[in-house]
């Protein structure tokens, strides 16, 4: 499948789930179960950091206009994507990115995705968080509702992946 086309059908999919699913669930003790920042994720691996941070803008904008958060997913999806390019770097292998790869834990193995994506989601709840409630007198209750989010969406997004990109076994 067309690389483009692909990312075009995640983009959508991932904007309707988040913005007609998951934002209108409710959980106990402000669990915000957020998978639109698998999009920034699954991006290929040589985009650059202007493409990368115009589609992060995109992305948090359109979850930000139906979820009426004025800025506050684009916010994070942008620290999220600043900081991609770095926590990549942070775990490249030796030989560096196979360009035919995908950032999936299919293709990159699941220590290398459980590493980098674990980061990134910290940095983007964290952010979104710590934006959302704006006191740091409030910094336990900010960490709190970072930490079950990111378990509940780090979670949901390897089901997605298990659901979507299913590796196919080579005889």
């Amino acid at each position: 499948m067309n690389t483009l086309f692909k990312n075009i059908a995640r983009f959508i999919l991932l904007a309707l789930f988040q913005v007609l699913v998951f934002n209108q669930l409710e959980l106990g003790y402000g669990i915000h179960i957020m998978i639109y920042p698998l999009f920034i994720m699954l991006l290929p691996f040589e985009l650059g950091i202007i493409s990368l941070l115009s589609l992060a803008f995109l992305m948090g904008f359109l979850v930000d206009i139906f979820s009426n958060t004025y800025g506050l997913h684009a916010s994070s999806l942008l620290m999220m994507a600043y900081f991609r390019p770095r926590i990549f770097k942070m775990f490249s292998p030796i030989d560096g990115y196979d360009p035919i790869k995908e950032p999936t834990f299919f293709d990159m193995g699941i220590r290398w995705f459980l590493s980098t994506f674990a980061y990134l989601l910290l940095i983007h709840h964290f952010w979104y968080f710590l934006i959302e409630i704006f006191r740091f007198s409030e910094i336990f209750s900010i960490l709190i509702k970072t930490s079950l989010s990111v378990l509940f969406s780090f979670g949901l997004s390897i089901v997605i992946q298990q659901l979507l990109y299913k590796k196919v076994k080579r005889l």
